[in-house]
């Protein structure tokens, strides 16, 4: 009797001693849809963090851009940890991970800590891939090797203060062991049209650190003063990268003593913008209902795309879900998905169906049953075609009447 009270006492402490799991919790804001088992207050500090991040990038770039369609908003993931990251891209070395996707990008980060203002590592990551997200969006041309990723290093070194201020610009600390290997690299092939042909990992890693180092010259050095927008001009224009670069920037191995130099300073200029100047806009948070709390792991390896073998997996623990949350229209719409990555066509259809009746306003019930519906119609004989495509058009045009901006339905239009 004393053994078995000693043991319900030991089950007892162990079971105080481990936390309970944080129920999830979505952010809504002009610009993104964030994931995060974590409490409203840190979720909405993160979404405004990430709000003013886009307001400093178009006061930087002159480029102010509207606000996207719903569905046009980045969506992140806040997953876990790092193991959790690295399962989920099957990648050892990833923090973070960004998917391009026409309806809606993703990305999937571990979990953020503002506590400091310092960004971690992983949050460096969404803030790197925020930026190229931010220049593709706002540009039609497309910038040199160096320049994308330089730009985007030297935004995503950012700090963002309690007061609401964001300091751009700053060293990149997570580069220092690549930039003192990145010496070897020429400036000439830096500056070529694909620097990275052929590169080694160590090498990799240095054009990366060394595309920062000079983008971050050539925007604070007086000396190079207005080169950079001369030499992203001849760009646009159509001129070859090295050849712009000989041109705009002058001797090239003085740029590379001048680069070594810079590096070498103690200190770097960076830029401050208040708060003021970087209004976060709304920010809604809110839990999610009870069934997509249950659901979120797995729709965690839905969205990020799944293999051949593990679609049908992740399709039956979705099945028995929805068994558990019948009318829970955002589990049935991640089941639709399911179905159709899991090749299950009529599934999908009916997962889609059952998500419309229970709210008419889940878009990706739409995107998944009209997927599903023009698979079909690929694969129908010649004289059901037509009408097998006009049917497959139907939850396309059903989705344009609710959001007429969504990307796919005019794709499927085109």
């Amino acid at each position: 009797m004393l053994r078995a009270r000693w043991a319900l006492m030991l089950v007892l402490i162990v079971s105080l001693a481990v936390p309970a799991q944080a129920r999830w919790r979505v952010a809504h804001t002009d610009r993104f849809i964030i994931y995060a088992q974590d409490s409203a207050r840190d979720l909405e500090r993160f979404a405004t963090v990430l709000e003013r991040y886009h307001r400093a990038i178009e006061l930087l770039t002159g480029r102010p851009i509207e606000r996207p369609s719903p569905s046009g908003r980045l969506t992140v993931y806040v997953a876990g940890t790092a193991g959790t990251i690295r399962r989920l891209a099957g990648n050892n070395r990833v923090a973070g991970f960004y998917s391009p996707r026409a309806a809606g990008s993703l990305a999937f980060v571990q979990v953020i800590d503002l506590t400091s203002g310092e960004p971690d590592f992983s949050l460096v990551v969404l803030l790197h891939e925020y930026a190229h997200h931010f220049m593709h969006y706002s540009s039609r041309f497309a910038l040199p090797y160096w320049a994308s990723e330089g730009s985007a290093e030297f935004l995503a070194a950012a700090r963002f203060r309690a007061n609401g201020e964001v300091e751009i610009g700053r060293p990149a600390y997570h580069r220092v062991g690549d930039l003192f290997a990145a010496r070897v690299i020429p400036i000439r092939r830096l500056l070529a049209a694909d620097p990275f042909e052929g590169a080694g990992r160590r090498e990799v890693d240095g054009i990366y650190g060394r595309s920062w180092l000079l983008y971050h010259y050539l925007v604070f050095a007086p000396e190079r003063e207005g080169q950079l927008g001369a030499y992203l001009t001849a760009i646009s224009a159509g001129q070859e990268a090295l050849a712009a670069a000989e041109a705009v920037f002058g001797d090239l191995d003085q740029l590379q003593r001048d680069l070594d130099d810079y590096l070498n300073q103690r200190r770097l200029t960076s830029i401050a913008l208040s708060a003021e100047a970087l209004p976060p806009g709304r920010v809604e948070v809110r839990e999610v209902s009870d069934g997509m709390d249950a659901a979120m792991e797995v729709i965690l390896r839905s969205r990020r795309g799944v293999t051949a073998d593990e679609a049908p997996r992740v399709a039956e623990q979705l099945r028995a879900i929805a068994a558990r949350y019948p009318a829970d229209p955002g589990v049935l719409a991640a089941l639709a998905e399911a179905e159709f990555d899991a090749g299950n066509d009529a599934a999908a259809i009916a997962a889609a169906d059952r998500a419309i009746a229970a709210d008419p306003a889940t878009v990706n019930a739409y995107v998944q049953k009209g997927f599903a519906l023009f698979r079909i119609a690929a694969n129908a004989a010649p004289d059901q075609e037509a009408a097998a495509y006009a049917a497959a058009m139907e939850p396309f045009g059903a989705l344009n009447r609710i959001e007429p901006d969504h990307p796919l339905p005019l794709y499927y239009y085109y």
